[in-house]
């Protein structure tokens, strides 16, 4: 006898969507009534955006200017590759299967009183049930020439009729960021609904006396110019404004944190000159034992050290930026910090990205205060439960004087005695957020703050971004450090270079191979609306861990990348580390990786895929030993700035100068500096645009205008603290990362 069929609960139908434009801006797109909203909800999973004030400001990466209409006659003296336009009939509809296989072409013979072209589409047999003989349309696409025939590849089109409701073709055209599933067409119909719906009425939140002094459109306005300008000054003014509310958030964000933090209490830690001697004689003895030969601390060493002891002095917190290129001795200052706490009674913490790199931290700091008589523990989440609660009793009596951990240091059960400064290494690893968790367990207190940075930020970017924090830099050398004889070498001239690490490997020492992307089936980061392109040419590490293996055996070839669970990566590099590998290839994971003074090749394939900043401190990760070492810059690029780029990594050894030359190089919107910063990514505003730094400028102006002593936004400006905490501009404003960990 057959079980009886179970039936299927019947579907709970959604509520309808909010008519109240503010309210709709809140809701989940799934529940908001646009077109395609399930499309939406999935691609917005990947592209970040879940509500529809979040699809509102999903901005275009670029705009088409498609208002040309040209006749078909014409087009034989176009220069082929050109986006062009025409109002054309449709004369015929076909399908044809294509060279590739299983994909079938439609194509569609256009015509007006001036001659005819075909329009070629690949893969979208939908377009046979949407273009049907003897329809008028406006058709915008990519002109090809074979011979005296021509041809539109993919392009758009859309019933000739109003043309203020035209959207994809005929009109200046946004260009957005697409996702798998997720077409140009069908993104733009839903924008243009929920532009209608809610953006037009989006609530103003700028105060009418800086909107006016600033002559900056309304933010209804704004919204509309930028997704549907009617003219590239309307797109401009649009940007423009969106530009202004970014950089003013930013500025709010950090002069709030800082007006704050004047008002906080910090336990001060006096140094006298016995004590202060007596740690830097320590840290010397230590670095001297190591290196086995009498060293002193760099001039930048000294000075950094003589600006932290005053600032522990004070009754206010400190909160310090030390930036320094890899192995310019970062680790050895904040040691003294750490150490100067420990000496007046209180505690010291570090804050390290992985699992790996605290350990790392660990063994250098403890070395470094060995022969002060200061212990250092340890604290990360690999640790077995009975290491990790021994170490957490020792912090909570204040047995414990020092400790270096990874995020496990912010965690709830973790409690210190006297928690007085904190280090937080990478600090652009770490948002605000996690930083004030840590700071907040000091007990009523606020620690003295120390963040370190490998990668320094040009002065243009640190006038306008760390206007809230005191800086230290560290450019000097450490004495005795051999330079890195770095070249530059085409793909297919890299036989003497793997020859190069095999007797690197047979003397003992090791090669970093590092590559852009993780695997081959990465999308590139192309303009094309097609999101099934990718980038076949770019190097990948699983594939070429897989090549080198083959080529370079015997050598053992390991590999790690960021889509590897933590733990399985950080013990592949302590095999690296160990000397269990001879190659290890990965992607910019390595950046923040192990000390290996037995490190002496870097390849990098793909140089020019890296900024200028990223392939300095890649660079770094070699030549910290004895022996000489050699830096691959590997790229068939023709562009003559990636070239440039590329040269001067080979001529500038200054991590300092390398920074403002890539600010110079880079291209406009690939900014330097917010990654490695610190900083939220932003999305409009360019510090790399002079008339964006001088609206920075200004905006600190205002944010130091609107803001109260304690750092809150008056009741009369509550419009812009709630855009702040809720709206488009809260992760710019809370400080949340670019890079976070």
């Amino acid at each position: 006898m057959a079980a009886p069929r179970t039936r299927r609960p019947a579907a709970v139908p959604l509520p309808p969507p909010p008519t109240d434009p503010a309210e709709l801006l809140e809701t989940e797109l799934i529940r908001s009534g646009l077109s395609a909203a399930p499309v939406l909800r999935r691609a917005g999973r990947r592209l970040g955006f879940f509500t529809v004030r979040e699809l509102l400001f999903h901005l275009p990466r670029r705009y088409d200017d498609l208002r040309e209409m040209r006749k078909l006659g014409e087009l034989y003296l176009v220069e082929e590759g050109s986006v062009v336009s025409a109002r054309v009939r449709v004369v015929d509809v076909r399908v044809e299967p294509s060279f590739r296989r299983r994909i079938q072409r439609t194509i569609a013979v256009l015509e007006d009183d001036s001659g005819t072209v075909e329009a070629t589409w690949f893969g979208r047999r939908y377009i046979e049930r949407r273009l049907h003989p003897g329809d008028r349309v406006v058709v915008s696409g990519k002109l090809k020439h074979f011979g005296r025939k021509l041809t539109l590849d993919n392009p758009d089109f859309q019933p000739e009729g109003n043309d203020d409701e035209m959207l994809h073709v005929g009109r200046i055209v946004p260009v957005y960021r697409l996702t798998a599933g997720l077409t140009a067409n069908r993104l733009r119909i839903a924008m243009r609904e929920a532009l209608d719906r809610a953006g037009k009425d989006y609530p103003e939140y700028l105060p009418s006396d800086i909107r006016d002094g600033e002559t900056l459109i309304p933010i209804g306005a704004a919204l509309e110019e930028a997704h549907y300008p009617a003219t590239f000054d309307g797109r401009d003014a649009a940007l423009r404004r969106l530009a202004f509310d970014e950089l003013l958030a930013l500025q709010l964000g950090m002069v709030g944190r800082r007006r704050q933090r004047g008002r906080d209490a910090a336990r001060p830690v006096a140094v006298d000159e016995a004590t202060d001697t007596a740690l830097r004689d320590t840290l010397t003895g230590s670095i001297s034992r190591k290196l086995g030969r009498e060293v002193e601390l760099t001039a930048d060493q000294t000075t950094a050290i003589s600006a932290i002891r005053d600032d522990l002095a004070r009754p206010t917190p400190m909160l310090r930026l030390l930036q320094g290129d890899v192995g310019s001795g970062k680790t050895a200052v904040a040691a003294w910090a750490l150490a100067a706490a420990a000496r007046a009674g209180l505690q010291g913490a570090l804050l390290a990205p992985t699992d790996l790199l605290a350990r790392q931290h660990h063994a250098t700091v403890a070395s470094l205060l060995e022969d002060a008589g200061i212990p250092v523990e340890i604290l990360t989440g690999s640790m077995s439960a009975a290491a990790a609660r021994h170490t957490l009793d020792l912090l909570a009596s204040g047995m414990a004087p020092v400790v270096v951990g990874t995020h496990a240091l912010i965690q709830e059960r973790v409690s210190f005695n006297a928690l007085g400064v904190v280090v937080i290494d990478e600090q652009h690893r770490f948002g605000v957020e996690q930083r004030g968790q840590l700071e907040a367990k000091a007990g009523g207190h606020a620690p003295h703050v120390l963040l370190m940075t490998a990668t320094p930020i040009p002065r243009t970017l640190g006038q306008v971004l760390y206007a809230d924090l005191d800086v230290s830099d560290l450019r000097t050398p450490p004495e005795g450090r051999i330079p890195i004889r770095t070249g530059i070498r085409h793909p297919d001239k890299l036989g003497s270079t793997w020859e190069r690490v095999r007797a690197e490997a047979a003397a003992g020492n090791r090669t970093f191979v590092v590559v852009p992307l993780i695997d081959e089936a990465e999308p590139a980061d192309d303009d094309s609306a097609n999101p099934t392109i990718f980038d076949s040419s770019a190097p990948a590490a699983e594939a070429e861990s897989v090549r080198l293996r083959s080529l370079l055996a015997p050598l053992r070839v390991g590999m790690v990348h960021g889509r590897m669970k933590p733990a399985d990566r950080d013990a592949e590099m302590a095999r690296f580390r160990d000397g269990e590998l001879d190659v290890l290839v990965g992607t910019t994971v390595i950046e923040v990786g192990v000390d290996v003074p037995e490190a002496t090749m870097m390849v990098i394939e793909g140089a020019d895929r890296f900024g200028l900043a990223q392939l300095h401190q890649l660079r770094g990760r070699v030549g910290r030993g004895t022996a000489e070492s050699f830096c691959v810059l590997v790229s068939d690029s023709v562009d003559e700035t990636a070239q440039a780029r590329l040269k001067a990594v080979t001529e500038i050894r200054d991590g300092f100068e390398l920074a403002e030359k890539d600010f110079e190089l880079r291209r406009e919107g690939d900014v330097l500096g917010l990654a490695q910063s610190g900083l939220p990514r932003l999305r409009v505003a360019s510090l790399q645009d002079k008339a964006h730094v001088a609206l920075a400028r200004r905006a600190r102006e205002h944010a130091e205008a609107l803001l109260d002593e304690s750092g809150r936004l008056g009741r009369e400006h509550a419009p812009l603290a709630r855009e702040l905490e809720r709206g488009w501009l809260e992760r710019v404003w809370a400080g949340d990362p670019a890079s976070g960990a």
